[in-house]
């Protein structure tokens, strides 16, 4: 098969991409042939007279022209419809609209159309579940066809958006995750799995309209985590046998009546040419087994080769030594497609031949226009002439708009069998020049997102570019992943660990998609080192201490030994705070401020000041621990006035968080010393500076950094204001529980707790702490899970209750010394003395 398919390719420069366009019988004329189709065939078995013949010719002609019309009126008014949902004046609060575009022929299936519209015509109650419409058949029958048609059919019943996956090769993990930021979710840490994304999902689509549609799917497991449990819902699932849900309608797609296939044929190929010979017509779509994809395909070869008859290529398919290898089904079924894709394969010029085989050699879902340009070694314009000259052959489809707007593309199924088996060493350069492209706009997107991640100092990105980074890695996270794997399984370890960086880089910039961090972290790290390049090395193993967060500090260290011998002062540095912050996390304060403050020092060195002001926010936080709020003021204050002078609106807005929160512990230290009225000003300033912080980040429409905001205002301890901060500290677990935040929901309860306990209310402070001790326990946080149990001693000894305060206290203490935290270790003996006296 390789030999046959190996053609001459034509250079670019001499090669005009070849555009063309199939022409529409208009309806009376595709009646006519349909009905000419009728006459001649019932011809051979019925004798009546001629007279009655036309009569029964006119009549079909008018019929099946009003069938045609009404059809393409149809199609007409989804893409007005479409229109109008793309004008929406705030692209912030529009619905998601995924759903594929109808192809530009789509013919016949009155009957399963009329069978959708029946199931979707019952509105369902409350309680019921929702509508799932299950339509199976074999491959190529046109099941995506009718989803994608129908589906533009009832948008309009649909307010909330339409959502679109394919499930081909996708775990229902992944779909869950697009579809829910689809849907507006911020998935800023690790959701936990498929339960907790089920949880996420079944509440994102509580007391919603929306359409889903789930295509190729392959087994009912597959589809059950994606059903939604709201009954304004509904689901129109393909696949290629039954999935037997339960409360699902199921539909069985059959191929194509011979009528049908003929219609298809004349709609591609100029009903004229039909009625000239409809013997012929006939035999190719028997030859074809009527299915759409194969007839598709026949009508494109047609269209473009106006001296060709009918009989010409049915002669071609009627040759069995081609049929065999053409027409060869894939292997889950009975027959192929083979021999129609090598029909539209034989009209390419030699470009697209060879763009066509390249494009199979990628195991991307789809891919921006652009691929084309560089598999094809000239520019984007041209290779997108070229790709579009594949669209028009039926060889390729437009999959739809990416979320920064650019149009995406892919093979068909069966064309991509047919066309992968190229020589590997064609298709290495061309893939170079892919991966290539693909690093560049991801480090681009990486550098927009998060520039000081890239170098010192790091180049001006304002909200709107940060905006469309985040857009740019929601479009192409998938395609990335399989460019990663790509490079790595060709062994190109160089463009491996410079994707993974970008990757790893927007990932922890939108603390999002931790699972694919990872494993790309990992695979970074191996590709590293394979470079012999220790910098780069030394790069990858902090990309997997950021993922690993507060782990172990191993990969850190050995990052800071190889920067110290580089003499990479600012790497060094950055490794500093990096193994100072794990340790933080972990509650190892005294080890932690070392690092710190070794980290502050590296960056003033390097005249870096935005790490040196961020690094001195951390320290802050960790002073904040230990009880020293005015050292912790005076190094946020420092940061402050870092960050506003260079414009750095993001990390003043968390930096405000923090000082408010330091401005409300000296807030409590001056109420115990019985400073009222300092107190209270500094309580109002607190809230002030969180205010602010919090209004900051709903203009960016970062809601993660919101609900920490809206957390640490609850955690402010103003006894005349507790019944708002409780208010607050409930919303910010509502918004990280929306988020999937699973250590952000703990430690919203944990502050929940603590107010309760200030409001003497201890049994429903204790169900609290008890509920975010047993989340860290899961997480592994040991250091939270002290302070839970400090916390919940402390809420006993307010309410009177010795014994249980001491036991609670006692499980404190050894856990803070477990973990080496003195400061924690000295505030429970307090609390402890406490309860003794």
């Amino acid at each position: 098969m390789t030999g046959q398919n190996r053609l001459p390719d034509e250079p670019v420069s001499e090669l005009k991409p070849r555009r063309r366009r199939v022409a529409l019988a208009a309806p009376v004329a595709a009646g006519l042939a349909a009905a000419a189709a009728s006459i001649l065939a019932a011809s051979l078995e019925w004798d009546i007279p001629p007279i009655a013949r036309i009569g029964v010719s006119a009549t079909a002609a008018l019929l099946v022209g009003l069938t045609t019309w009404a059809t393409t009126e149809g199609a007409a008014a989804g893409r007005t419809r479409r229109l109008r949902l793309s004008a929406a004046p705030d692209a912030a609060t529009r619905a998601p609209d995924q759903w594929p575009p109808v192809p530009e022929h789509f013919t016949g299936r009155a009957e399963s159309l009329t069978e959708l519209r029946a199931a979707f015509a019952r509105r369902r109650k409350p309680g019921e579940p929702p509508l799932v419409a299950s339509v199976y058949g074999r491959g190529g029958v046109g099941k995506s066809a009718l989803m994608a048609r129908f589906g533009q059919e009832v948008a309009g019943g649909f307010p909330d958006g339409r959502l679109y996956a394919d499930l081909r090769g996708v775990g229902p993990e992944e779909v869950l995750i697009g579809f829910l930021r689809a849907l507006g979710v911020r998935l800023t840490t690790d959701p936990g799995g498929m339960e907790e994304l089920r949880k996420l999902w079944l509440t994102w689509t509580k007391d919603r309209r929306i359409l889903i549609g789930l295509d190729n799917a392959d087994s009912g497991e597959q589809v059950k985590p994606l059903l939604p449990a709201d009954p304004g819902c509904a689901v129109v699932v393909t696949s290629r046998h039954p999935l037997y849900l339960m409360n699902a309608v199921d539909f069985q797609l059959p191929v194509f009546s011979e009528a049908q296939s003929v219609e298809l044929l004349a709609r591609l190929a100029g009903g004229a040419r039909i009625v000239d010979d409809l013997e012929s017509a006939k035999k190719i779509v028997g030859i074809c087994d009527h299915l759409p994809l194969a007839i598709s395909i026949c009508g494109a070869r047609l269209a473009t080769r106006a001296t060709w008859s009918l009989r010409e290529l049915a002669k071609r398919l009627a040759d069995e030594r081609r049929r065999l290898d053409q027409l060869e089904l894939a292997p889950r079924v009975d027959k192929s497609v083979r021999a129609s894709v090598q029909l539209s394969y034989d009209d390419c010029t030699g470009i697209q031949r060879r763009l066509l085989r390249l494009m199979a050699g990628l195991s991307a879902p789809d891919v921006p226009g652009w691929v084309a340009g560089a598999l094809l070694d000239t520019s984007e314009l041209d290779g997108g002439d070229q790709l579009e000259a594949l669209v028009d052959a039926q060889l390729a489809e437009c999959s739809g708009t990416g979320q920064t707007g650019e149009m995406r593309y892919r093979l068909h199924d069966l064309v991509r069998l047919f066309a992968a088996e190229m020589d590997e060493e064609r298709l290495l350069p061309a893939l170079e020049r892919v991966l290539t492209g693909y690093r560049q706009r991801a480090e681009s997107a990486a550098q927009d997102r998060w520039p000081q991640d890239w170098s010192k100092g790091g180049r001006r990105s304002g909200a709107a570019g940060q905006s469309q980074a985040a857009d740019w890695l929601n479009a192409e996270r998938l395609s990335m992943i399989a460019m990663i794997h790509h490079a790595r399984d060709r062994e190109l370890w160089e463009l491996t660990w410079g994707l993974a960086r970008a990757f790893c880089s927007l990932c922890h910039s939108l603390r999002a998609f931790w699972a694919d961090w990872r494993a790309v972290a990992d695979i970074g790290r191996d590709a590293a080192l394979r470079t012999g390049e220790r910098r780069a090395y030394g790069i990858a193993l902090m990309d997997r201490a950021a993922v690993a967060g507060g782990g172990s500090t191993a990969d850190a260290e050995t990052a800071l030994e190889i920067f110290t011998e580089l003499g990479e002062s600012w790497w060094a540095a950055r490794a500093e705070r990096t193994i100072g912050m794990i340790r933080y996390s972990g509650g190892n304060l005294d080890r932690a401020q070392d690092y710190l403050l070794s980290a502050i020092a590296g960056f003033r060195d390097v005249d870096d000041l935005w790490w040196m002001a961020r690094t001195q926010r951390n320290l802050a936080e960790l002073r904040l621990a230990e009880r020293r709020p005015e050292e912790a003021r005076d190094l946020l204050e420092e940061s402050l006035a870092v960050f506003e002078r260079e414009g750095n609106r993001y990390s003043e807005a968390q930096t405000l968080r923090v000082y408010g929160e330091a401005l409300a512990a000296q807030a409590r230290v001056l109420r115990r010393e019985g400073e009222a009225r300092a107190a209270q000003d500094h309580f109002t300033r607190a809230g002030l500076s969180l205010d602010r912080a919090t209004e900051m980040f709903k203009q960016r429409g970062e809601m993660w950094e919101v609900a920490r905001c809206l957390r640490s205002a609850g955690e402010v301890g103003n006894p005349a204001n507790v019944l708002v901060e409780l208010d607050h500290v409930r919303e910010s677990g509502e918004i990280l529980a929306m988020l999937g935040d699973a250590w952000g929901v703990a430690r919203s309860a944990q502050s929940a707790g603590r107010v309760l306990g200030r409001m003497g209310r201890a049994g429903e402070a204790e169900q609290e702490l008890r509920r975010a001790y047993t989340a860290f326990e899961e997480l592994g946080e040991r250091w939270r899970m002290a302070q839970c149990l400090r916390y919940l001693g402390e809420a006993h000894l307010d309410a009177g209750a010795r014994e249980p305060a001491v036991r609670t206290l006692e499980e404190a203490r050894a856990l803070y010394r477990s973990l080496g935290n003195e400061a924690g270790m000295r505030r429970t003996l307090e609390l402890l003395r406490r309860a003794e006296s």
